[in-house]
């Protein structure tokens, strides 16, 4: 008898679902992403964030901007499908904002922790969907940073949820590696937003903005100077370009974390953009080793600094489960959504900086100084036409934002059409729109001749945007 040698599986090409090659680099990803690490940063981070939103909060009722944004005007910009999500009437406004107060202090403190951040996130997210002219990229942040920390065991270490019998003083990984990638995920787009003609070429906007501080005391007279505008532009590239590998680098760490916060105090003080600056500088800080916060404590309080064996570490799997790969291909599921989501103005025609078409939710941070002035000449079934402005509908805030963003526009005419259907008239809504952007001259936004009220709200490209000044 004559025995002939049957080649296995994986030789004859046949791969089964779980154990073959496709699974290799999940696998990877997934032992390592298993490997305990001290617990103490993403502690740390859990806390910044909690101080940082509460700071947010209290700046929305010291500012009276709950009343300004979303009490008194009487229409806001919903975004596409969610038309449905309205602003609570006075003074619910008020308990909601007082409720994300309290749940931001419940963070801070590890209180029920994961409730309390999934909570935050929902209102958060609720407070930012009302309308689409209260957009900043350091709210969307907050918002990320709040659902992805909701899935991070970040409750294992300076929490009252540790007090109760689940402080095992490590985590995954790939917890630390999560937040880093969102946090580099900023900072990359930030920076690749900034390699377009006018801020590299025209240092714009920043040559228009400096001069505006050269009141300030010894560095004013400085800011008015055309070099310094593009000493800053080139700067301010290159930092959000490169500061995450300079971070991601043991021996340039700290230095790169000096001049990371040096960068945000000065746009902070310069710009006024809120706690941006703060929150990207505490965020940051999960950039260093795992341990550093125990480290650092041990040092302050002159005792021997932590050895590698002292916190209980639990055994890790050395054969990811299902479970275990299914997470991980969720993770690079919604990796990969983040970088589609800043790039998808490529899928539009113009440039992004004129149509805004992709603009939102791409991290394009300080990028472009556009000045606008829109009206609507309105005309009825018996050919009568007049001009309407659009403050007759919104705030001033409201009017003020939305005359450089062509949805806001197309928005506006739909309420003035809304209104006068009530009334029982048929119009058309055309709008006369003029835009100025980095200080090119006035030209129009919208074709005049577009009847607008016609024109349906969505996410596709808009034929009726007017091509830009050369």
């Amino acid at each position: 008898m004559v025995l002939t040698a049957v080649p296995s599986a994986r030789a004859r090409g046949v791969h089964r679902f779980g154990t073959s090659d496709f699974w290799r680099p999940i696998d990877f990803l997934h032992r390592r992403g298993s490997q305990p690490v001290d617990a103490s940063s993403i502690a740390v981070f859990r806390i910044a964030f909690g101080i940082v939103a509460l700071v947010a909060i209290i700046r929305f009722f010291a500012y009276g901007w709950i009343d300004q944004l979303y009490v008194e005007p009487l229409h806001h910009f919903s975004y596409v499908d969610y038309e449905w999500v309205r602003a609570w009437p006075a003074p619910w406004m008020h308990l909601h904002f007082g409720a994300l107060g309290a749940l931001s202090v419940a963070i801070i403190l590890g209180w029920h922790a994961r409730v309390s951040l999934l909570l935050f996130a929902v209102g958060f997210t609720y407070i930012e969907l009302i309308d689409k002219t209260t957009y900043l990229n350091h709210y969307y942040f907050m918002t990320l940073a709040a659902l992805l920390l909701v899935f991070i065991p970040h409750d294992r270490a300076w929490s009252l949820d540790a007090g109760r019998g689940n402080s095992f003083g490590w985590t995954p990984a790939w917890t630390v590696w999560a937040l880093r990638t969102q946090i580099a995920l900023v900072y990359c787009f930030a920076g690749f937003a900034k390699l377009n003609h006018d801020w590299i070429v025209n240092a714009a906007p920043l040559r228009f903005w400096l001069p505006q501080h050269a009141h300030l005391p010894i560095v004013g007279p400085l800011l008015d100077e055309t070099w310094v505008a593009y000493a800053f532009s080139w700067a301010g590239a290159a930092f959000d370009l490169t500061i995450v590998a300079w971070l991601l680098w043991g021996r340039s760490r700290p230095l790169a974390f000096a001049v990371l916060i040096v960068f945000h105090l000065i746009t902070g003080q310069l710009f006024m953009i809120g706690v941006f600056p703060y929150m990207m500088i505490a965020a940051s800080l999960v950039f260093f080793s795992p341990e550093w916060p125990r480290r650092l404590l041990a040092r302050l309080r002159n005792r021997r600094s932590m050895r590698p064996g002292s916190l209980p570490i639990q055994p890790t799997s050395s054969m990811p489960s299902m479970l275990g790969r299914i997470g991980v291909a969720i993770a690079i599921t919604i990796l990969a959504v983040q970088v589609v989501v800043p790039l998808r103005h490529y899928f539009y025609p113009g440039p992004v900086q004129w149509n805004e078409e992709g603009y939102r939710f791409s991290w394009r941070v300080l990028l472009t100084e556009k000045v606008g002035h829109v009206e609507y000449l309105v005309t009825d079934a018996d050919g009568r036409s007049w001009v309407e402005s659009p403050v007759m509908y919104v705030s001033p805030l409201q009017a003020e934002r939305m005359t450089t963003q062509p949805d806001l526009i197309l928005a506006t005419a739909h309420l003035i059409r809304d209104h006068h259907t009530r009334q029982g008239r048929r119009v058309t809504v055309n709008a006369d729109a003029f835009v100025s952007f980095n200080g090119r001259a006035v030209q129009r936004l919208i074709d005049p001749e577009v009847d607008l009220a016609s024109e349906p709200q969505g996410i596709g490209p808009k034929p009726w945007i007017l091509p830009p000044p050369d």
